[in-house]
């Protein structure tokens, strides 16, 4: 059986290769994925990944973008970009942990990328996270009655 693990690294090949330009790639996941193992649950998880972060392309790579600090977005590799992509939908949309889907990422990225891209990735992901994290509604805080003295 397949693990969560693979079934991202599947979902970043899937997304590397639309980036490429194959956007019929979407009607040929099942078989992909059955070539590399991915059945049942870890199936229908590598579907939601790749599904939701291409449904929600503009707005991922927006996000992406504004935490690029000297670089052009069009320059980043596109290895590097499926794995932020992927990471980013996880975090922003799916709500996954954020340490979770950034140790992931860079766990990718080791095996997938060039050595420096680790480290750019978390620092990318890093404040993509940070940024969620603050525009998470937290809860008021209710003054509580002071004890009157007896």
């Amino acid at each position: 059986m397949a693990t969560r693990h693979q079934a991202r690294t599947a979902v970043v090949g899937l997304l590397y290769a639309y980036d490429l330009g194959n956007e019929e790639i979407s009607t040929f996941t099942d078989i992909i994925l059955e070539e590399d193992k991915i059945r049942n649950k870890q199936r229908e998880f590598s579907h939601t990944l790749f599904n939701g972060t291409i449904k929600n392309l503009a707005t991922i790579d927006a996000e992406i973008q504004k935490h690029l600090k000297g670089w052009d977005y069009n320059s980043i590799g596109k290895v590097e970009k499926s794995i932020m992509r992927l990471a980013t939908f996880e975090i922003m949309i799916e709500g996954t942990d954020k340490r979770i889907i950034i140790n992931e990422a860079i766990e990718l990225a080791k095996a997938l990328a060039d050595d420096k891209s680790p480290r750019f990735i978390n620092a990318v992901l890093d404040a993509v996270g940070k940024e969620e994290a603050a525009n998470i509604e937290k809860p008021e805080e209710k003054e509580l009655p002071k004890e009157k003295p007896e």
